[in-house]
């Protein structure tokens, strides 16, 4: 069983304690940590979707062949992409000096954040603290796969569609079995991977420089209009 280490507060005071924090912040204080919390939620969704999608391209073209490991994908393809939207966000947050230290750091470490996760929840589920030491492993194995791209993808650059497509090129030999008849290379161009990858970038770049979603609906965007 997982215990609480100590009392957390009833629902009324905690209601409370924000609410009296909510006015207590200067109203700009207010919108910019808004815009926070709404690109960095813009920006996550998307990493895990795009992961989701290249993650099912690649084992359905690879499906039962020898050597096809569905878990090296997924991590592969997490911190792939969480590094290059990363990058994304660092270019597109210019002006919001102040945050985007944190928030690029929060991206680089979605991979280690997706794993905690999935432990705690198998933790709970299982009500199996040793499942703990399994995370240590992931974790360690996640810490290696990130730093081969942190070192691919340079700070300060955002990964347009050519040097997007030598690193992809990358990662699908390291996520591809042996033996296989077709080059990284030409597997990337028959499955169509880059596009799409460039495109998310893309919004996150927009969002970042805008300081609102790309889709012409927020109330910032209206009143544009």
């Amino acid at each position: 069983m997982l215990h609480a280490s100590r009392a957390q507060p009833t629902p009324s005071v905690s209601f409370l304690l924000v609410g009296y924090l909510s006015m207590s912040l200067p109203d700009t204080v207010t919108e910019s940590l808004d815009r926070v919390a709404g690109f960095t939620a813009f920006a996550t969704v998307g990493a895990l979707g795009l992961t989701q999608d290249l993650t099912h391209a690649v084992l359905e073209s690879i499906g039962d062949m020898e050597g096809a490991d569905p878990e090296v994908v997924a991590e592969e393809t997490l911190c792939l992409v969480a590094t290059a939207t990363a990058r994304a966000a660092e270019v597109g947050l210019e002006e919001e000096a102040d945050h985007r230290p944190s928030i690029v750091q929060t991206l680089l470490d979605l991979p280690f954040t997706y794993r905690d996760y999935l432990i705690g929840k198998a933790m709970v589920a299982d009500q199996n603290p040793e499942l703990s030491e399994v995370g240590e492993q992931v974790r360690e194995r996640l810490q290696g796969k990130r730093e081969f791209y942190t070192t691919h993808l340079p700070e300060g650059q955002f990964p347009g569609p050519h040097a997007l497509s030598d690193k992809m090129e990358l990662w699908m030999g390291r996520v591809s079995p042996p033996k296989l008849p077709e080059t990284p290379q030409e597997r990337l161009e028959s499955l169509g991977l880059v596009e799409p990858t460039v495109a998310h970038l893309k919004l996150v770049l927009a969002y970042g420089r805008r300081g609102a979603p790309p889709t012409g609906d927020s109330p910032a965007e209206r009143q544009k209009a």
